[in-house]
Parts: structure tokens; C-alpha cells; sequence
């Protein structure tokens, strides 16, 4: 069989049938489970209403939830870097470390917090959270203006690269040349615009609604197609070079994409005008498709990437490119093994709703029954007007006493509580969110010991945990390695970026696109004490083997021991540990310990086992003249105690000698009380201390 090319038509008619086969399976599979996801987690439920009943409804997939996505969100925001970049050689050491810094500034900086809360919201409630990435070109223009240059200047401005003339105006004077004959001078007087061609990295959050995936992926590396499908404006597509005759007759939704209204409707809230009335042609909306598959568009017999955008109801094929990588990072916090879409939070829990609010809602009209009972009543021995009206203190006429009972409810709310104390057990078992895993069980603090406190709550945290491994492995794992490789790529210049403290030139471009990459996240989410102990162990082994061995230990260096100060501090939420401790290189640390060496051939007398019997030294006297200074302390305390008391007695010398003279008139020496006083104040003061403090 002889292979051949394809036309734009056939090109479009493979995109079209794969789209629309893969539009049907997520609307047929995957889109009710979201769509009922998002309901539960709105506090809604499927269990049915009865008139005159409570219509209360548990919460317990959004309490879950909300109580789940603080953890998650902690692992990656607390950690200076939570994805890391590794070298493979020793020529990639540099770049690696400019990398991880470069690219989670730049996550950062194009707001990284909201991006990362949506993708984990996407996929605790939805299954999965997506995020798009991608490089954008564009041109950047500025106006100059020039008046009164020569011939030869004019043609120099015009003549640079990426110049356009917007005006232009001649003027023709009389001049006297070198001879002294008059000669016709031009003078030009221009206006140019200035183009420099300026990309940037840009990362969008695509709702789950709008993501196109067919049925036989598993990931988006080996999806036949994965697509974005959303709405744009004429306007959108004619600000990216598109015809505005050929957009307009585009203008139009699908009809294929009743599923994601309804399920941006239940994001919302509120339902988008399902027709298009905008007066303004500009303005009218169209239903446009990025789409990435592999297809033999030359003819080779091997498939290759193409990125094709197809808009319209009819799905008009607009452009088709190649392409290298799906610009897509998927979140999962489930993930499914040898399949596309996982589980999300919300599925796991949302029979556990039905079965809580039907609970609650019982506990509910049986609270109501027994606080307001049912009556009976002889029927015309009580006026049945004045039975039904509910008015406080309202009398009810009877003709006989005996004529109205109360029907008593027996209380069984106490059982229902013990039944949905049992649910809340069952959610935690699947979910791990505990009331000890986030600090909100008083019980767990008060009757346990530490250690069975600490562990109930590594129990509950374990899940959640392994919910973070997963979006780490796989969504965020995917994301940095996406900007890498759009920064080396597309990055046209140097940049500058502050690391170890300084300001340092970058080139992305010198980058090894192909580095590893680790994941510094998933080893604990609720432990940060314990790791800061272990911290601390290890500062500790560190100073010793660095005191015993010297700087030339060959197992610690000062490196290592300003990463474990600062790990540390980034522990406890300090993100900035350059502002406490000084950044060290490997360049700085060399210099360190030749200045170090240096010193020691100076005084070569001086060994090192002397030298660091020395320092021994100095750090005993210097704790010898702690210890006596914490002595003076205590003992000047003492006697401040001491005066205090004795100054009470004072007070209660002068009261008592008042009451005396009030009583009986009598006199009361009281200089020779004080001065008896005065002699005990300082029973172990020498006498010529005495002398000196000017009391004799």
C-alpha cells in the first residue's frame, strides 16, 4: 500500500470523527459523576422531600472536602521547592539549581496559589483538575518621532530591523555648500514604530468541563486526541490573524455541548444565555477547539504530534501545526491504575451523605414529634378551631377533661447519634480526615498519652498524604517539566534573578532539557514538630563531627550544616532563611577554609588537636563565666525578695503603731524596732561590706 499525504479536508474529517467520539464518551461516562459531585458538594442530595418533614441536608462532602484541600495546599506552599530539578552531570549542577528557582518564581509570579487551589478543588470534587501551559508570542511597539534629519539619516532609521513608517513629510531648504553656491536640501520628518518581539509563559486553569479526552487514554502522553473545547468572540479569533468574514460565518455554538452548560451551570449557579443576541458582529460567540493528536498528515507511516484548531458547529479545521508535547498537567488525588479519569473525594462519599442526611433529617421530626406531641381528641367534645391554633397560652374548650390526650413520641434521637457518630467513623476510614489528623478532637488531647495522640493522627494523615504524592507525581511533576521545556525553548535572552543573596545573570537556554526530576513533598503533612526535631538531631551530629574532625572532615560541611539551619526555619513558615543566615556556595565555603589554612601556617606551632583543645577551652571558661553570672542573678533576686518582705513588715510596723495610739495613747518607739530590722536584712554581709554600703 502506497502511503500519500492528506488534504486539509481529510485532516479534518479524522479530527472531527475522533472529537465527537471522544465528546460522547465523557458526556456518556465521566459527565453525571461530576455534575452529581458538584451537587453533594453544594449540600444538595437525591433523597426525596415529604411535605410537613424536615428537608435538612448533610454536609459532608464539602466539610470533607474543605477540611482535606488546607493539608494539600500546606505541602506545596510550605516547601521552598517542592518539585526539583536533578542534575545529570557535573556540567548541570548550575543550571539545575537556577532552574528550580527560575521556574517556581515563575509559578509564583504568574499566580501559582490560585492555579494550584483550582487544579486540587478540580480534582477533589471533580476527579481531575487540569492545568494549560503554553508559550505566547507577541510584539511589543513603540512609537518614536524624528524632525529635521538628512537623507542619509532617514534611510539608517528606516533601514533597522522590525522599523514601520507611519508618517512621513519632506521639506525642501536652500542651503549654501562649501563653494557658495546654493543647493536644494531635503529635510524628513518621520514617525516609526518600533516592534521587538516579546514572548512569555503563561499557565491557565481549564475547567473539566471544557477538557476532551477519548476513551482509550490513559494518560495524555497516549491519548489519541486531547482536546480544549470552549467559547471565544469574532473578536478573539480576529486578534489572532483569522479573517473576520470567514470568523463571522463561523459564529455559533455546537449543539454537542449540552453537558458542559449543565455543568458550568452547577458551578455557577445561574445558566448563560443559551443564544447569542449580541448586536455587535465582533462580539458573537464561537465554539472553538484546540485539539493535539498524533496523525500521518505526510505520509511517512509514523504518526507525529499536530496541534489543530477547529471552530465553528461545523468544527472548521482553521489551523493544523506541529506540535511537541500536550500542553496539559492533570491532577489527581485517585488515580485510577491503566485508566484516564480516577476517583475523586467526592465519589468516594456521597452514598455517606445520602445515608447521613437521611439520619439527621429522622433525628429531626423526631426531636420536633416530642417536643410538640400529637393529640388526640374526642370528636364533638373539643372545639377543634381553638385544638388548631398553635397560640402560645390559647385556650382550647372541651366539654369533658377526658376529652383530649397527648400521643407521646418515644425519644430516639440518642440512638441516631451513636448510628451517624458511626457514618462519620466510616468517612474518616476512607478519606482519612480525622478530627485528630486536623486538630479539632479535644478528646484525643486529653485522654491519650502523646505518643497514641501522634499516632492516631499519622493514621489519619497517611491518605492524605498519598493524595499528595499523587499530584505531585504526576500534575505538578508534569508542569515543571512543561516550563522547562518551554523556557529553554523559547527563551531569547539573558535574565537576571537573585540566588544565593545575589543577583545573578541567567540563560535558560544553556539548560539541559532532558534533567530529572524529584519530588520533595509526600513524606509527612501534619508532622512538622518531629521533623523539626530529627532537624535538630542532625545540627547537633553535625557541630560534633565539624568540632571533632575539623573542616576537612570530608562528611559535613558548612553547606550542609546552613541547609539544615535552614530547612528548619522553613519548617516553621520562614520562606526568606537568606535574611538569617547567609547563603553558601561551594565557592564561598572554599574560600572560608583557605583563609582557615592560612591562618594556621601563620602559627604553625599550633596543631590541630591543639587548636582545637584551645577552643575547648575557651567555650569551659566562657560557660564558668555563665554559670557565675546566672549565680549573681539568683542571689540579687534573693535579696529583692528579701526587701519586698521586709518592706511589708515596714508598712505593717506603722499600721500596728497607729492602732496602738489610737487605742491606749501610747507611745511607740519606732526607730528602735526598725533598726533591729535593719541588722537582720543582711545576717551573712561582712562588716566592712556594711561600712561601704554606707549603714554604719
Amino acid at each position: 500500500m502506497k502511503l500519500k499525504s492528506m488534504t486539509e479536508d481529510e485532516v479534518q474529517a479524522i479530527a472531527k470523527d475522533a472529537l465527537q467520539a471522544a465528546i460522547s464518551f465523557v458526556e456518556s461516562e465521566i459527565a453525571d459523576d461530576r455534575i452529581k459531585s458538584q451537587r453533594y458538594f453544594e449540600g444538595e442530595t437525591d433523597i426525596g422531600q415529604e411535605d410537613g418533614r424536615s428537608k435538612i441536608v448533610s454536609t459532608k462532602v464539602r466539610d470533607t472536602i474543605r477540611a482535606i484541600k488546607p493539608s494539600l495546599m500546606r505541602v506545596f506552599l510550605s516547601s521552598e521547592n517542592p518539585v526539583e530539578f536533578v542534575p545529570t552531570s557535573q556540567e548541570d549542577v548550575q543550571g539545575a539549581e537556577q532552574a528550580t528557582k527560575y521556574a517556581h518564581w515563575k509559578f509564583q509570579q504568574l499566580n501559582g496559589y490560585k492555579l494550584l487551589n483550582d487544579a486540587i478543588h478540580d480534582a477533589l470534587v471533580k476527579k481531575t483538575g487540569v492545568l494549560k501551559i503554553w508559550w505566547e508570542d507577541n510584539t511589543e511597539a513603540t512609537i518614536h518621532s524624528y524632525s529635521n534629519v538628512t537623507e542619509e539619516e532617514m534611510m539608517a532609521i528606516v533601514n533597522e530591523e522590525d522599523v514601520t513608517v507611519i508618517e512621513h513629510s519632506t521639506e525642501i531648504d536652500m542651503q549654501v555648500d562649501e563653494m557658495g553656491f546654493e543647493v536644494e536640501t531635503a529635510q524628513h520628518s518621520l514617525k516609526v514604530s518600533h516592534e521587538k518581539k516579546k514572548g512569555e509563559l503563561k499557565i491557565e486553569g481549564v475547567p473539566p468541563e471544557e477538557f476532551i479526552v477519548d476513551r482509550n487514554a490513559k494518560s495524555v502522553e497516549d491519548a489519541f486526541i486531547v482536546a480544549h473545547r470552549t467559547e471565544m468572540r469574532v473578536s478573539d479569533l480576529v486578534s489572532m490573524g483569522y479573517d473576520f468574514d470567514e470568523v463571522s460565518e463561523l459564529s455559533g455554538l455546537s449543539s454537542d455541548d449540552s453537558y458542559s452548560d449543565a455543568e458550568d451551570f452547577e458551578r455557577k449557579g445561574y445558566q448563560q444565555d443559551e443564544e447569542d443576541t449580541s448586536a455587535d458582529p465582533s462580539m458573537k460567540k464561537v465554539t472553538v477547539t484546540e485539539a493535539y493528536m498524533k496523525i500521518d498528515k505526510e505520509g511517512t507511516g509514523v504518526a507525529t504530534m499536530y496541534r489543530l484548531l477547529l471552530a465553528g458547529g461545523e468544527d472548521k479545521l482553521m489551523e493544523c501545526e506541529p506540535y511537541g508535547e500536550v500542553p496539559f498537567a492533570v491532577f489527581e488525588v485517585d488515580p485510577e491504575p491503566h485508566t484516564f479519569f480516577g476517583r475523586s473525594v467526592a465519589d468516594l462519599i456521597m452514598n455517606d451523605q445520602d445515608s447521613s442526611t437521611a439520619m439527621l433529617r429522622g433525628m429531626m421530626d423526631n426531636v420536633a414529634l416530642t417536643n410538640s406531641p400529637r393529640q388526640g381528641y374526642v370528636q364533638g367534645q373539643v372545639n377543634v378551631d381553638d385544638l388548631m391554633n398553635n397560640e402560645i397560652g390559647g385556650l382550647v374548650r372541651l366539654k369533658s377533661p377526658q376529652a383530649l390526650v397527648d400521643i407521646a413520641t418515644p425519644f430516639v434521637a440518642g440512638q441516631v447519634l451513636t448510628a451517624m457518630q458511626y457514618m462519620d467513623d466510616a468517612i474518616e476510614a476512607k478519606t482519612g480526615v480525622t478530627r485528630a489528623s486536623i486538630g479539632l478532637d479535644p478528646d484525643a488531647l486529653q485522654n491519650t498519652s502523646a505518643t497514641a495522640a501522634r499516632l492516631q493522627a499519622q493514621q489519619g494523615s497517611a491518605q492524605i498524604e498519598v493524595m499528595a504524592r499523587n499530584i505531585a507525581e504526576g500534575g505538578m511533576k508534569r508542569l515543571f517539566k512543561l516550563m522547562l521545556n518551554l523556557l529553554v525553548e523559547n527563551s531569547c535572552e539573558e535574565t537576571m534573578m537573585r540566588l544565593h543573596g545575589e543577583f545573578q545573570p541567567i540563560d535558560p537556554r544553556v539548560w539541559n532539557i532532558d534533567m530529572d526530576m524529584t519530588v520533595n513533598v509526600g513524606v509527612g503533612t501534619g508532622q512538622e514538630g518531629e521533623r523539626n526535631a530529627a532537624l535538630g538531631q542532625a545540627l547537633q551530629l553535625q557541630m560534633q563531627i565539624w568540632q571533632t574532625y575539623g573542616v576537612s572532615n570530608g562528611l559535613v560541611t558548612m553547606t550542609g550544616i546552613r541547609n539544615t539551619l535552614g530547612d528548619m526555619l522553613a519548617l516553621q513558615g520562614v520562606r526568606n532563611v537568606d535574611r538569617y543566615f547567609n547563603p553558601m556556595t561551594p565557592e564561598t565555603e572554599a574560600q572560608l577554609i583557605e583563609q582557615q589554612q592560612q591562618m594556621q601556617q601563620q602559627n604553625p606551632e599550633l596543631s590541630d588537636g591543639e587548636a582545637l583543645v584551645q577552643a575547648e577551652q575557651y567555650k569551659a571558661d566562657k560557660k564558668a563565666e555563665m554559670d557565675m553570672i546566672k549565680l549573681q542573678i539568683e542571689a540579687q533576686k534573693a535579696l529583692a525578695v528579701d526587701d519586698r518582705e521586709r518592706d511589708a513588715l515596714d508598712q505593717e510596723l506603722l499600721i500596728k503603731t497607729a492602732e496602738i495610739l489610737g487605742r491606749y495613747g501610747t507611745q511607740v518607739d519606732t526607730a528602735k524596732i526598725k533598726a533591729a530590722q535593719q541588722e537582720s536584712r543582711y545576717p551573712q554581709e561582712s562588716p566592712a561590706k556594711a561600712v561601704e554600703g554606707g549603714r554604719f
